[in-house]
C-alpha cells in the first residue's frame, strides 16, 4: 500500500508541477531576458567558443574524485568496524580508481607507464 501511494505521488507531483507552472507564468516577453546574463554586464562577443576536449577530461575527473573522496571519508571512518571483506572490497574500489587514473593520465601522456 505504501509503495502505490509514493508510485502515485511520484507521478502527480511532477504532472501537477508541469501544468500548474503552464497556466500561472506569465506570457510578457522582455528584450532583457533574451540576452546572455553575465553578472550584469552587457555580453559582447560571440559566446560560441570551442573548449579543448582536456578540459571536459579535468573536470570529469575532479567530479569523480570529489566523489570518491566522500566515500573514502566515509570508509576510513568506520574502517577499524568493517569486515575483513568490505576492506577488500575497498581496497579493489581504490585499485580500479588508480588502474583509471593511471589510463587517464597515460593517455594525456602525462605519465609513462
Amino acid at each position: 500500500m505504501g509503495v502505490a501511494v509514493f508510485v502515485l505521488v511520484a507521478l502527480l507531483f511532477p504532472t501537477l508541477a508541469f501544468l500548474l507552472s503552464r497556466y500561472i507564468r506569465t506570457d510578457r516577453h522582455d528584450p532583457r531576458g533574451e540576452t546572455t546574463y553575465e553578472c550584469g554586464e552587457e555580453p559582447m562577443g560571440d559566446a560560441q567558443i570551442q573548449f579543448h576536449f582536456q578540459y571536459y577530461m579535468y573536470a570529469i575527473i575532479f567530479v569523480a574524485f570529489d566523489l570518491v573522496t566522500v566515500f573514502i571519508l566515509l570508509w576510513a571512518l568506520a574502517f577499524s568496524d568493517l569486515s575483513q571483506l568490505a576492506k577488500v572490497y575497498v581496497i579493489m574500489f581504490l585499485g580500479i580508481l588508480l588502474v583509471g587514473v593511471a589510463y587517464a593520465l597515460k593517455k594525456e601522456e602525462i605519465i609513462w607507464i
